[in-house]
């Protein structure tokens, strides 16, 4: 794996940069990288090309395993891993292949971004496998140069991302219609029982809590409605 002309290119920090002890407790917690290859050598010489690499703030942790199991193992103990670096050709041909069909059928893990390597790509065809397996990107370990390894990486930390916080968004929302719902109910049958009925819901992204008064009229089917609420400035 080749070195960079020049390691100093804004992707790489300085090693010898003192770290104050309040800013290293203060640090966001590392994107978690899984290498996967049954040869060590692999491992040392990724981890040296990606030791000092940082995106959004984040260092990178990198966990290891040397065989198929080993990584759906490490994959099954810790949901927040978030690019898996696989080999293809591990103890079998297609030990690789096994785990990225694994990772997405058993573990049902949609999200960590996986990138396959190979050291015998003659062995296997990219392109079929590009297009069989629920994969994100494909190399020859020859080819992977430290700069494009850099650039592969970040992308797929940036992917990874984006996947998580649409993730969260959606399970905010889904949260929030479930507060919406269960409150419509509570307020129906207070009003049928001919009761008032006041509480909060939360709407909006992010949400945004409103006051809510239900009070039963004159005739059997009317109701009086009023709300209050306190925008934010996002809200707006």
């Amino acid at each position: 794996m080749e070195e960079p002309e020049n390691a100093n290119e804004g992707w790489m920090l300085d090693d010898d940069a003192p770290v104050p002890d309040d800013a290293a407790a203060a640090a966001p917690a590392p994107w978690k990288v899984l290498i996967v290859d049954d040869d060590v050598d692999v491992h040392v010489v990724t981890k040296f090309s990606l030791s000092n690499a940082c995106f959004m703030g984040r260092r990178l942790c990198f966990l290891h395993a040397y065989s198929g199991d080993e990584a759906v193992a490490v994959l099954r103990s810790q949901d927040d891993i978030a690019l898996v670096l696989l080999d293809v050709i591990m103890e079998t041909a297609d030990a690789g292949l096994k785990v990225a069909t694994r990772i997405r059928e058993e573990l049902a893990n949609d999200l960590v971004r996986v990138v396959l390597r190979t050291g015998q790509p003659g062995q296997a065809l990219e392109h079929s496998i590009i297009l069989d397996y629920d994969i994100n990107d494909f190399w020859c370990k020859t080819d992977l140069t430290t700069r494009k390894l850099f650039t592969t990486v970040i992308a797929s930390l940036r992917s990874y991302h984006s996947l998580h916080e649409a993730r969260q968004r959606v399970e905010r929302a889904e949260s929030a219609l479930q507060e919406v719902r269960g409150g419509a109910q509570r307020a129906l049958e207070a009003l049928l029982a001919g009761q008032s009925w006041s509480g909060e819901v939360a709407l909006g992204e992010p949400p945004q809590a409103i006051q809510v008064q239900l009070r039963p009229g004159a005739e059997p089917d009317v109701f009086s409605l009023t709300g209050t609420a306190r925008l934010t400035e996002k809200a707006v």
